[in-house]
């Protein structure tokens, strides 16, 4: 089976948190989205649904992938009404001009459902796509294409490195993550229990290999009702890909 070993990494985190994963070629945008997700701390995969919106910004197509239905809506307003927004761009009063060019530069991107589009294509030929997810607490990833894989067995992603904890949910970015994780960390600190019980309740959890994989083949199990699942087989998939 052809695969592909992707790298994921979290901008503005210092060390740097990141993971490497294999994962089957003919992947949507949704099994990558699941994948990211179950591959760090947040919760808006796989068995859950719709926790915060997220993209895929795919620029060299002039293309977004999103789970927004809102933007979606958006853009085929745009296509079916390009007449109505051309006029409006000679009549908008001149202060509000430049707003309105951008806000018709945006609508102009094609957005597409994550469910309907695999990363094939795009993973292949532009070997980079940049992921989104909380438009509040602003996360951003890079995904890089190292390595096009044509024996893969084994039909779901797996873990295959990495390094750091990523963050839970809702934690107030990047900034909030590391104030966390100094209170988290020293039970000396006035707000420790606080957070140690913050982090219980938002199923927070320090870097664990194995962990993830068992999530990752746990969702695949629950997606294709399979009764067995060789749990030996993360030996091979490390052995033969791991770096």
């Amino acid at each position: 089976m052809k695969a592909y070993i992707i790298k994921i990494e979290l901008e503005g985190s210092n060390p740097l948190i990141w993971r490497r994963v294999i994962m089957p070629a003919g992947a949507t945008y949704r099994r990558l989205h699941d994948t990211i997700q179950n591959s760090t701390n947040f919760q808006g995969g796989y068995p859950s649904e719709g926790y915060h919106l997220y993209e895929f910004d795919l620029k060299e197509e002039n293309r977004r992938v999103t789970d927004n239905e809102e933007a979606y809506l958006e853009h085929q307003h745009y296509k079916k009404n390009k007449a109505m927004f051309a006029k409006r761009l000679k009549t908008v009063s001149p202060d509000m001009l430049e707003f309105e060019k951008n806000y018709q530069k945006r609508l102009q991107t094609e957005v597409r459902k994550p469910s309907t589009l695999k990363i094939d294509e795009y993973l292949e030929k532009h070997k980079r796509i940049n992921y989104r997810y909380d438009f509040g607490d602003d996360w951003n990833f890079v995904i890089t294409l190292e390595e096009i894989v044509e024996d893969y067995y084994f039909g779901f992603p797996t873990l295959l490195d990495g390094e750091e904890t990523a963050p839970p949910e809702d934690v107030g970015g990047m900034y909030g993550f590391y104030e966390f994780m100094k209170a988290y960390k020293n039970p000396k600190h006035p707000e420790h229990k606080a957070m140690k019980e913050w982090a219980e309740s938002s199923r927070f959890e320090e870097y664990d290999f194995d962990r993830i994989n068992e999530r990752l083949k746990w969702i695949h199990y629950k997606k294709t009702e399979w009764n067995k699942i060789n749990h030996d087989n993360y030996e091979i998939i490390e052995d033969k890909y791991r770096k």
